[in-house]
């Protein structure tokens, strides 16, 4: 497995859409309840000031992705905000640690002083060990921030990195 970090291209959306709508699917960790279709998913990835995908340069697959885009405006504009979806037959195999170290990187670049976190669902154990080792500050936790596919609430944790 070759990994490469790429901006979407317009012939990878309808990849990215099927990881992204699996994960909200699942409904434990991102907040969004309504899937994306290949129009809606152009839409919302392009407006976002970055949107990437882990490309599998042996398969030609796309096996992750992620959106980087402004966590507030104004004095807080430079605080940005990002969400991070791997395949889920591929889990468990680094790629969610390229996705976050490139989305890192690519934040830097647009010019963001601070990756914010503002909902990191408390049971999602896999994501709260990657960011503990990159380095991400856990701030504080929300009790019931969450409100599961199930219907029952989990806490949330808010986490910030220093670009």
């Amino acid at each position: 497995m070759n990994i490469e970090m790429r901006r979407i291209t317009s012939e990878k959306v309808h990849e990215a859409v099927m990881i992204w709508n699996k994960v909200v699917e699942d409904g434990v960790a991102f907040p969004q309840t309504e899937p994306l279709d290949d129009d809606t998913g152009a839409e919302f990835f392009a407006a976002q000031d970055y949107t990437a995908v882990a490309f599998d340069t042996d398969t030609a697959e796309v096996v992750g992705m992620y959106i980087l885009h402004p966590n507030n405006v104004g004095r807080c504009g430079h605080i940005c905000n990002a969400s991070y979806a791997v395949r889920s037959d591929m889990r468990g195999k680094h790629i969610g640690e390229l996705l976050v170290t490139d989305c890192l990187k690519k934040a830097k670049e647009l010019g963001y002083k601070i990756l914010q976190f503002n909902a990191v669902v408390a049971t999602n154990t896999s994501a709260l060990a990657l960011y503990k080792k990159l380095g991400f500050v856990q701030l504080g936790v929300i009790p019931g921030g969450f409100l599961m596919k199930d219907g029952h609430y989990e806490d949330t944790i808010v986490h910030y990195h220093t670009l």
